[in-house]
């Protein structure tokens, strides 16, 4: 191991180490979470009660990811806000448990002109004001910005918690329905961004944000570009391997197998929809660290191996970092104005 590469990694570990207050929960099937799929009677409710869980699971699971147009359907909405300071308040179309979290906050950073606009979906855990420095970008160069709060974040956090963990976590059904919700409030804005003439629509998403903007780009036609910063395959494969996500895969491990977590995470995978074919002819842009200890390197590679034997020409672009150091100058700087290029390219 290089100097340089032994520095990184140092780095990484010691952002881990110092970033948030992260607790190992107690592992859930939350079957209780997974509502049917509108239409599909594949699901009834007395199954969930007397099925085993796990054989439960991999049935809504399959049957989730093969009906991903109807389970992440986008609803309409009929309570769209703006304020005064340009923030976007709508009720989620998919409810939770928790009523904090079914008001959806994003911020608007208008540009000059309509036509052409970004839905920035930022990495987990992040605060309010995180990722301005993006949309301000944007904005500058003419692109309007839509900086969407993920489930369970900042405005959207539920009560007595201090981290996203309904958003990844030891419970699974939790999970799976709040990665849908992340999709489906995706999909949301931009159906606002739509109604107000922005008809040249991208997705700039980062790390868990990239999981979810990937999903919903192959799932609404009306996104022309994405942008992603990190990228990898499965959920299970990322919380099980990655340091970030240690103390989540401490609540699973002595419960379900990786083999099986992928099975039941598969519906809020990219990879499913890859391997479908549904990222073929896509204008995608991806931007990866080489000594990522998070979204580990090899499962990269695999999900780019992925995309090309399925008819996808991602335009791609690996940086000497890992998942926290891509923040850093001059490698934030270079990811930066290529993500910003791509987009003036893309959008017109």
């Amino acid at each position: 191991m290089s100097w340089y590469e032994h520095w990184i990694r140092r780095y990484e570990h010691r952002r881990w180490t110092t970033d948030d207050n992260r607790m190992v929960r107690e592992f859930d099937w939350g079957l209780e979470h997974l509502g049917e799929v509108a239409g599909g009677e594949w699901l009834v409710a007395s199954k969930r009660e007397n099925e085993e869980p796990r054989e439960f699971l991999r049935e809504y699971a399959r049957g989730a990811t093969e009906r991903s147009e109807e389970w992440y359907r986008a609803d309409l909405v009929g309570d769209y806000r703006l304020d005064g300071e340009n923030v976007l308040t709508f009720t989620s179309p998919l409810r939770s448990a928790w009523t904090e979290n079914n008001t959806v906050h994003a911020q608007f950073f208008p540009g000059k002109r309509v036509g052409p606009a970004v839905l920035i979906l930022p990495n987990w855990n992040a605060k309010w004001h995180g990722q301005a420095a993006l949309c301000h970008w944007l904005q500058r160069m003419g692109i309007s910005a839509l900086k969407m709060s993920l489930p369970y974040h900042d405005r959207r956090m539920a009560k007595g918690h201090e981290r996203a963990d309904q958003l990844v976590g030891p419970n699974i059904g939790l999970t799976l329905q709040a990665n849908r919700q992340a999709v489906k409030d995706a999909r949301a804005c931009l159906s606002w961004l739509e109604q107000r003439g922005y008809d040249r629509l991208g997705i700039l998403g980062t790390s868990i944000g990239s999981s979810v903007g990937y999903i919903t780009l192959v799932h609404d036609k009306r996104v022309r570009a994405g942008g992603f910063f990190h990228v990898s395959t499965y959920f299970a494969d990322v919380v099980s391997q990655g340091m970030t996500t240690n103390h989540v895969w401490e609540g699973l491990r002595h419960e379900v197998s990786v083999e099986e977590l992928r099975e039941f995470w598969m519906p809020i995978s990219p990879m499913p929809y890859v391997q479908r074919g549904m990222g073929a002819r896509r204008n995608t842009f991806m931007v990866y660290g080489k000594y990522d200890p998070t979204f580990l390197p090899e499962l990269t590679q695999e999900m780019l191996r992925a995309l090309r034997e399925n008819g996808a020409e991602t335009r791609t672009l690996e940086l000497p970092v890992g998942h926290y150091s891509l923040e850093l100058a001059p490698f934030s700087w270079v990811a930066g104005w290529r993500m910003f290029t791509y987009f003036l390219e893309a959008l017109g």
